[in-house]
């Protein structure tokens, strides 16, 4: 029997490298990315151009990074406004880089339950240009799949929406892609069709792909050549870059062909919860589209305390399940939890996720004041609480 099993759905962040892309990094042919000239970062670019239906793509360290630099290089006039939504990763969880490095304000609309941005809301947020009291629209953001909404997706109706939307008042279009895979996964659709009305896309190779690290920014050769620029500006111009982005290779021939798997364990864990009924929390199925499940605190529960609960290991829990289980969660709101699935989760995963959640909500929540020895030991605070796990 096994002693102690740890089921890690923090994120889809937290997987490690493929022995296929460990033994592709120790080979990767390189050169000098700063000049053009690492083959492998090439060839990185290429097949995700090709992917994303653009021109070009350019590597960066990161999707933060890539977010920022996409902003930058759209907006041409520090002042300008980004328009995006509310709940977006943007906003919300890029320490206000748009603002801080671009030199560039936000426009936060109201998002809606299943990741979308109603038209008449965009409408309604837009600027005019004549007017010389606010900033002037520069550019509008949108995210596929939706991180803060627990993995919806955004189809390609209402892309072509956004499309005509933006074409319509001259606006270019950013597509926060970082799970975009994810989201042509579930709509059974190449993921050109959901590129085809953005300008720019983001795209990430860390976040379900397994890579280490990674992301790409895809559009015109020319926006990739200006993003060039202002991506050294920010300290993303690397080397012998070939040695990651030869993982990213693997993952977009490998890894993101069983994009499928965990959206069908995210499912199976899903229904399972949802069928339970209790007074802690409530899952939406119809929300659990691709490889995220967002769980609902009820009754003002707090979500880090419900994190920190499932897991902990209490004394009387190898007895009566049979092992013990540590469920690791995201408090991802203040009002709500995020279960991310990825390819490092074992089969048996979901299984043992639920029998400990059920045994927590049974026997620990709703006395949870009184096992403050457990939640509050110094060794494990500050475990949930933080938010690098987007």
């Amino acid at each position: 029997m096994r002693t102690r099993h740890v089921c890690d759905f923090r994120s889809d962040t937290v997987t490690k490298p493929t022995a296929e892309m460990r033994d592709a990094m120790r080979i990767a042919r390189v050169g000098d990315d700063m000049y053009c000239e690492d083959p492998t970062v090439i060839e990185l670019q290429r097949l995700v151009a090709e992917l994303l239906g653009k021109e070009d793509a350019l590597f960066f360290p990161s999707g933060t990074m890539a977010n920022i630099c996409a902003t930058m290089t759209h907006c041409k006039q520090r002042g300008e406004e980004v328009l995006c939504g509310d709940m977006s990763h943007i906003f919300l969880s890029e320490q206000g880089g748009v603002s801080t490095l671009g030199g560039l304000s936000i426009n936060p609309a109201p998002t809606q339950d299943d990741g979308r941005i109603l038209i008449s809301d965009l409408e309604w947020h837009l600027r005019p240009n004549e007017n010389i009291c606010t900033p002037r629209t520069g550019l509008l953001c949108v995210e596929n799949t939706h991180n803060f909404k627990g993995g919806v997706t955004l189809d390609y109706d209402y892309m072509q929406q956004i499309g005509r939307f933006t074409k319509a008042n001259r606006l270019p279009l950013h597509l926060d892609g970082a799970r975009i895979l994810n989201a042509a996964t579930y709509l059974n659709c190449a993921p050109s069709d959901l590129t085809k009305y953005a300008d720019t896309v983001m795209m990430c190779l860390s976040k379900g792909l397994g890579a280490p690290m990674g992301s790409l920014i895809a559009g015109s050769k020319d926006f990739c050549k200006q993003a060039r620029r202002v991506r050294k500006l920010l300290g993303g111009g690397l080397r012998q870059a070939g040695v990651v982005a030869a993982a990213g290779i693997v993952a977009l021939n490998t890894t993101a062909k069983g994009l499928y798997k965990d959206h069908e364990k995210n499912y199976e864990f899903a229904q399972k919860l949802a069928a339970f009924e209790n007074d802690v929390f409530s899952i939406d199925l119809s929300k659990s589209q691709t490889n995220m499940t967002i769980l609902s605190m009820k009754n003002g529960y707090s979500p880090i305390l419900f994190c920190n609960l499932i897991d902990t290991i209490y004394p009387d829990e190898g007895h009566e399940l049979g092992e013990e289980i540590q469920v690791r969660l995201f408090p991802i709101t203040r009002k709500s939890v995020r279960a991310t699935f990825h390819l490092d989760n074992d089969p048996e995963d979901v299984d043992a996720a639920v029998r400990k959640i059920k045994y927590v909500v049974e026997h620990h929540c709703r006395v949870a004041d009184k096992h403050d020895s457990y939640v509050n030991d110094p060794a494990r605070k500050g475990k949930c609480d933080g938010h690098g796990y987007m």
